[in-house]
């Protein structure tokens, strides 16, 4: 039973790979532990958004994860 975590532009870099798996089910904290501080860091800042099942969460906090899911990391966008 697993999770994916993907890891979106410059959080892929931090990260050093594009995704893990990890044990399901997954929750917020769960989550952090599993990016390690660095990245856990950065999904503490507001502009870092995550999805789950595709969805966009409201409150990033609320993330419960089960097996199969994919989880992305989504980092702020810049446009122009």
């Amino acid at each position: 039973m697993s999770v994916t975590i993907l890891f979106l532009g410059p959080l892929r870099d931090l990260a050093g790979e594009q995704e893990r798996e990890v044990a399901a089910p997954l929750d917020w904290d769960g989550l952090l532990e599993a990016v390690g501080p660095e990245i856990a860091e950065q999904l503490g800042e507001e502009r870092v958004n995550v999805a789950c099942k595709g969805k966009v969460l409201a409150d990033k906090r609320t993330l419960h994860a089960e097996d199969g899911d994919e989880v992305a990391l989504l980092p702020p966008v810049s446009g122009g």
